[in-house]
């Protein structure tokens, strides 16, 4: 395979556009806001969302659930017509354009109107977590098995630099709203929202022009949508065959429900049980990205050393000692200096998780698109588990803490199965 360094840059320049919205509005700025903007509008952590009584962090996890369900179920049928019809990059293009308009119409969410606000918030989801099916689906395309590591860690460092600088920007914003003109906090807020929509919609447009078409596949006079779902009846079936690609799912649902829910409800967590404020939580969370861009390469080379399941293994480990000491954590510095953990097995978990899959893809596979829908899927449906779960356990208990303990179950299960695959035991050159 020839090596394109400008499409290898464009496909890591895309995490350094999208990454923006999940630490942005995902991890950080949304979440806060809309339990501050909820529990003011309604007086009470309480809100009616289309006339039914719920908490609003509970409402908030059911949101993000309900985002990646919906690309759970419609990521397959679009991954297999991509993979037949050529059209990969216009779907990457569509899930863009849907993510960054809706997250620059959480402009308009002033906290009574909450409904507009979930919707918009879900649809950003959709647009986010929809994209990643089709932008993953590229690393084994643009470099060769033993640079899947390597650039991988290097998207993952564009993202976390790229996120932090426009964390930053509304860092700036909201510190300073007042000499910047901006009447309240919340105005400069809302403004950031904007600015994530134009910073995705923006720099994406660099790797779509560089990106390849894939158009050398694509079928005249034929149903694409057919054929999408004839390409995944194949993927499938070839699972069978693939023991060690499906052991390796069925682990990586497990632990990356603990991932996933961690990134997307620290700040409530923090927000609600320490009551920590918003500029501190930028703080933690900017420490979370810098510490995760080391992370990455630093599992990476522990992975080259050893192997790929060794790696993620020995990060698992670690993940279980996070949730337990969240679940005792008092003060705002031992959440400091868990967010500096977190971020360390952050970048290496979500790094090694992608690389690792790509390898376990048959060599020569030119369904590349339809392999990574599974395992785009997976961890949708992982992150709906998670959250889902993580929402529901606070609705019943009252309090987040006891959520944390759901989540150390979901990584010891992880484990496990990871064993049971015996991935950690074998050769980096013999995973397909």
């Amino acid at each position: 395979m020839q090596q394109n360094k400008k499409v290898q840059n464009a496909w890591c320049l895309y995490d350094w556009a999208n990454s923006a919205y999940l630490l942005v509005i995902t991890s950080t700025l949304f979440p806060i806001y809309f339990n501050g903007v909820t529990r003011g509008a309604f007086q009470s952590e309480t809100v009616r969302f289309f006339g039914i009584e719920i908490i609003n962090s509970v409402l908030y996890s059911y949101a993000v659930a309900t985002a990646f369900l919906i690309v759970a179920f419609i990521s397959p049928w679009l991954s297999g017509m991509a993979d037949y019809g050529g059209k990969k990059k216009l779907f990457l293009r569509l899930f863009t354009y849907l993510g960054s308009a809706s997250t620059a119409g959480l402009f308009w969410f002033h906290g009574e109107n909450v409904e507009y606000g979930i919707i918009c918030s879900v649809l950003a989801g959709v647009g986010y977590s929809g994209s990643l099916v089709f932008y993953n689906s590229y690393l084994p395309e643009i470099t060769t098995e033993d640079n899947y590591d390597k650039l991988s860690a290097k998207g993952y460092a564009y993202g976390y630099v790229g996120s932090v600088l426009l964390l930053l920007v509304s860092f700036v914003l909201i510190q300073y709203h007042q000499t910047l003109g901006l009447n309240a906090e919340t105005a400069a807020v809302r403004l950031s929202f904007v600015l994530v929509g134009l910073w995705w919609f923006g720099f994406a447009q660099y790797s779509f022009y560089y990106l390849p078409d894939n158009k050398d596949r694509q079928k005249k006079n034929e149903s694409l949508f057919l054929k999408g779902v004839l390409e995944l009846k194949t993927v499938f079936h070839s699972l069978r065959e693939l023991k060690m690609m499906k052991a390796y799912l069925f682990a990586f649902f497990f632990y990356s429900a603990g991932v996933q829910t961690v990134m997307h409800l620290a700040a409530i967590f923090g927000e609600k049980e320490l009551r920590l404020e918003a500029s501190k939580l930028i703080i933690t969370v900017t420490i979370i990205q810098l510490v995760a861009i080391a992370g990455a390469y630093l599992f990476a080379a522990i992975s080259k050393h050893y192997n790929n399941g060794i790696s993620i293994l020995s990060m698992l480990i670690i993940w279980i000692g996070v949730c337990g000491y969240a679940y005792t954590l008092q003060t705002e510095f031992q959440f400091y200096g868990l967010a500096v953990v977190v971020g360390l097995v952050m970048g290496g978990i979500q790094s090694m998780s992608r690389s690792t899959f790509s390898k376990l893809i048959p060599q020569n596979s030119i369904d590349n698109t339809s392999y990574f829908s599974f395992y785009d899927v997976v961890e949708k449906l992982s992150i709906v588990a998670g959250t889902f779960s993580f929402g529901l356990i606070e609705q019943l208990t009252g309090s987040m803490r006891n959520s944390t303990i759901a989540l150390m179950l979901f990584f010891i299960v992880g484990v496990g199965l990871l064993l049971y695959s015996r991935i950690h035991k074998v050769n980096q050159t013999s995973y397909a």
